[in-house]
């Protein structure tokens, strides 16, 4: 019986998403196809097609996965409604899950995140409240050009000297 999460299922799709993965170092995500993915996994295109619509939804199954991590890193934040402005946590998750990252970045979803708090009391106290979303923006966009040229040097730097590289760019506001 195929139920959801018996062990054979299980190890198939980990197999289906860590070939897919690996594909996407040196492919783009339109070149890939299922049977690639299939041939390299040793397993039948009905067990694709048995947890995937197509390399779209793997492709989205992915982004959902990382981003319930990241959002799993800050749950706390989250529910409290307060920024700690901890970025170690999230250099140390990216250092050791880098592949996932480099593969997130290739899809092109890290423009499509929502940051999901922001801290008000902070954007008060330095900007006034005022033109919220260009701040939030600027940040996001600052943040993920750091985390992809950490990523591109393969994280040579520790994720410590990576979070005190955020807290001199914010001079001390974060």
């Amino acid at each position: 019986m195929n139920t959801k999460n018996n062990k054979r299922r299980r190890e198939s799709v980990a197999k289906i998403e860590k070939i897919f993965i690996e594909l996407l170092q040196t492919k783009s995500l339109n070149q890939i196809t299922v049977s690639d993915i299939c041939k390299k996994a040793e397993l039948n295109r009905s067990t694709f097609y048995a947890n995937y619509i197509d390399i779209y939804d793997l492709a989205d199954k992915i982004r959902e996965y990382l981003e319930s991590e990241i959002n799993r890193l800050y749950q706390d934040e989250q529910i409290n409604q307060f920024n700690s402005n901890d970025y170690l946590r999230l250099f140390r998750h990216i250092k050791d899950n880098q592949l996932f990252y480099k593969t997130y970045f290739k899809l092109g979803y890290d423009n499509n995140y929502k940051i999901l708090f922001y801290d008000t009391v902070q954007a008060e106290k330095y900007f006034g409240n005022k033109h919220i979303e260009y701040h939030i923006e600027f940040f996001k966009c600052g943040l993920n050009a750091i985390i992809k040229k950490w990523l591109e040097n393969n994280c040579l730097e520790t994720p410590e000297e990576m979070a005190e590289i955020i807290q001199s760019e914010y001079q001390g506001r974060i």
